[in-house]
């Protein structure tokens, strides 16, 4: 681990789910910032799990089969509590997080409890459509938090372990990720953000519009 506080221990969780191409080099630059990393496979058909069994302070904890990306993270998130970690990033698996803002978002700790990543100050990059959907949500979840909520479908986050040991999500799908917002704040805890990059490549998304919609919205009215 480099450039972060000796004090904090810090576990990189990172679900997958058929990401060959991508997740070896997710996971070793991520270990340039982290301590360990906890890679949750979420039931990955095309052996991505195989590019990274041999790599020394990834722990590989794989499902029985897909249950979606919430469930995979609420995994991982078990996983380090009960490992005594202090600090927890979560970082996609398909090169859409740059590992080298870990040490920005943990930097933040001082003011907030999670710090997410908030690219829309940058979107040029970004498909129109999720601008809009993002600007969207992230102005309806502000409204119902009580916070300026920058970006609410960024994954790429930095918890303290102690919001994660008070608060859970029950969504299985992507909407996990906006539940925590919500249940974060209703808990207390505050929330901040950093600016960080757009990155969209080649890859292909395997968010399913409707459903992360129809998700969206019964978070937004639990």
């Amino acid at each position: 681990m480099s450039n972060l506080n000796q004090n904090i221990k810090v576990c990189a969780v990172i679900p997958f789910y058929n990401e060959k191409d991508f997740l070896l080099d997710v996971v070793s630059e991520t270990l340039n910032f982290v301590d360990n990393i906890i890679a949750v496979n979420d039931g990955s058909t095309d052996g991505s799990e195989k590019t990274i069994a041999d790599l020394k302070r990834v722990q590989v904890v794989s499902l029985n089969r897909n249950y979606g990306k919430g469930y995979a993270l609420q995994i991982g998130f078990n996983e380090s509590i009960q490992q005594n970690y202090n600090t927890v990033v979560t970082l996609d698996a398909d090169k859409q997080h740059n590992p080298a803002f870990i040490p920005k978002l943990i930097s933040e700790f001082n003011n907030f409890d999670i710090v997410i990543g908030n690219r829309l100050n940058n979107t040029k990059d970004m498909p129109l459509q999720r601008i809009l959907s993002n600007k969207i949500t992230s102005s309806l979840l502000s409204i119902k938090t009580g916070q300026k909520i920058l970006d609410s479908q960024c994954g790429y986050r930095a918890y303290k372990t102690e919001v994660l040991k008070k608060v859970k999500s029950s969504s299985l799908s992507y909407e996990a990720e906006s539940e925590m917002i919500v249940n974060a704040s209703r808990s207390g805890f505050k929330i901040g953000f950093v600016s960080i990059p757009t990155i969209y490549g080649n890859e292909k998304s395997k968010m399913n519009p409707l459903k992360a919609i129809l998700g969206f919205i019964k978070i937004l009215f639990k």
